[in-house]
């Protein structure tokens, strides 16, 4: 049986955990030692091999030598909880900075998956979709998307949260309520399609 984790250690497991449900893979020690604001690479091998000893990581050989981090026991596993990271605020209205935050959420077991993540939406240009000021999205890692589709979309480095509408020339991003106007992105814009809507919610606490 584990032993009950000090914050300091928990704080260590939970960033190791939200990485490998943002990235996919477990963070370098490097990393680890830049986010946690540590002075050397020596108090991230202390951490981990104190973890490792309490059975909560494994050490293991990455393809890059460098990803050598995997989560051993079910209770902190990320594939054993229904949760996603919550990345911060996405528009339905005008185009707002995105925040970075990682913070993770839970949500119902079938959207479960590395691919996911959640966001919060701030505005209401998307209300005819019944998506309102408040409410959590899930989206799907995609840089790509079919006409049609809802999107989360990076325009000149801000997020917006729209209605894909790719025209001959340039693409348009539509609203779902007519008090908003569409944005039209042409070759000039730097654009992105960072993913595209599975699910919307109110109350988080599922």
């Amino acid at each position: 049986m584990n032993k009950p984790l000090s914050p300091k250690l928990k704080k260590f497991l939970d960033l190791i955990r939200r990485f490998i449900l943002l990235h996919d893979q477990s963070p370098s020690y490097e990393e680890i030692m830049v986010s946690l604001g540590f002075d050397s690479l020596g108090t991230v091998n202390w951490y981990v091999k104190t973890l490792e000893e309490q059975g909560y990581l494994s050490r293991v050989k990455g393809p890059n030598g460098k990803r050598a981090l995997i989560l051993t026991n079910k209770e902190h596993a990320t594939t054993t909880k229904s949760r996603l990271p919550l990345l911060g605020l996405i528009a339905a209205g005008e185009p707002i900075e995105a925040l970075e935050n990682p913070d993770v959420i839970d949500v119902p077991p079938s959207l479960l998956s590395l691919k996911n993540y959640v966001l919060r939406v701030k505005g209401d240009s998307m209300i005819d979709e019944n998506i309102q000021d408040g409410d959590f999205i899930v989206v799907r890692r995609a840089n790509t998307a079919s006409p049609g589709q809802i999107i989360v979309a990076l325009v000149n480095d801000e997020a917006t949260l729209k209605c894909y509408v790719p025209k001959e020339n340039h693409i348009e991003l539509h609203p779902k309520n007519p008090s908003f106007p569409i944005i039209k992105v042409n070759s000039k814009d730097n654009f992105h399609i960072n993913g595209v809507l599975l699910y919307s919610f109110r109350n988080y606490l599922i």
